[in-house]
């Protein structure tokens, strides 16, 4: 990093401090690592317009997809600490660290953390069609039919891909996975019952049970979402020991001025502290996190421990990429 920083300064691009301080002067690019339409896109496009207003600069979406999130964290990770690009890093970074043999970066060391946003609860849908009612009736079904039956996600190494890897795991089933580039695209497709099932968050997906599009099954975790009242929990349901959610954070390249990572932290709190994006977000099924969880030294301790936590059952589910 050492030599990119002489780089700069030898263009005239970096000046120290004094740029540092006047950041940003011209627009900013928030990096999404999955294609348009699935739950960490639909989290950065509610954030981008009110963050645009605080930082007096446009928010640029830029959707960067492939491998569960990690080229746009790694294309991150390896730009110019200037401030002009920060990546919506989630659990699936975490679980990139434990899951790819040679992750293209370490979540610790190669990017500054900012801080910690907002979490989201695991959803299981289903095909409409698919003869199933809740939980219960999907394990019988799926342990009974599993070796005609596939599931879909929003790309290997993606939190639903992990989540239905468990929820599989956790059932005795094994079958065929399908990664998408998104979310979205993964949504079409069960829309169009071209796969059986599909773990996803739950803002990828609210629309779509509304519309009686796809059917939900479970919220994956031990209490139900408030903003799908009527879903039992996969606690309530039975799987008592299963519990899938993720968080998101904003992230700048290692080195980056503290002054900068200060700017946009304060930003971002400003923009999650905003009524109309609040209700947005709890909308979709998203929740702000509390006050004493949005440090950026909060954001690195929790970083590691998230490193720790879905090592296990990923490991002991046997899950692994090259």
């Amino acid at each position: 990093m050492v030599g990119v920083t002489a780089a700069l300064f030898g263009c005239g691009v970096w000046s120290g401090p004094a740029v540092a301080q006047s950041w940003p002067t011209r627009p900013v690019s928030m990096v999404i690592g999955f294609a348009p339409g699935g739950g960490t896109d639909v989290l950065g496009r509610i954030l981008a317009p009110r963050l645009a207003e605080v930082l007096g600069q446009q928010v640029v979406i830029e959707n960067v997809g492939g491998a569960g999130g990690m080229v746009g964290s790694a294309r991150v990770a390896k730009a110019a600490p200037d401030g002009y690009q920060f990546v919506l890093g989630s659990r699936a970074d975490a679980i990139n660290q434990a899951l790819y043999k040679n992750p293209l970066y370490n979540l610790v060391t190669d990017l500054a953390p900012v801080v910690l946003i907002a979490e989201q609860p695991m959803v299981l849908v289903a095909r409409k069609d698919l003869p199933v009612a809740n939980l219960q009736e999907f394990i019988a079904y799926a342990q009974k039919n599993h070796a005609s039956m596939q599931f879909g996600s929003a790309g290997t190494g993606s939190t639903g891909h992990i989540d239905c890897a468990l929820l599989n795991a956790a059932i005795g089933i094994n079958l065929p996975h399908i990664p998408y580039r998104g979310g979205g695209p993964a949504m079409q497709d069960l829309i169009a019952g071209r796969f059986d099932y599909f773990c996803t968050l739950a803002p990828t997906v609210m629309q779509q049970i509304e519309g009686n599009l796809v059917k939900p099954l479970a919220v994956l975790t031990r209490d139900r979402s408030p903003m799908l009242p009527n879903l039992p929990s996969a606690h309530e349901q039975g799987l008592k020991d299963f519990d899938a959610s993720t968080w998101f954070g904003f992230f700048l390249p290692p080195h980056t001025p503290p002054v900068i990572i200060t700017k946009l932290h304060d930003a971002a709190v400003a923009t999650m502290d905003t009524p109309s994006v609040d209700q947005r977000l709890r909308e979709t099924g998203t929740a702000v996190v509390a006050p004493e969880r949005r440090s950026p030294e909060y954001l690195q301790r929790f970083v590691a421990s998230e490193i720790e936590r879905n090592a296990g059952p990923i490991k002991a589910a046997g899950l692994a990429i090259e």
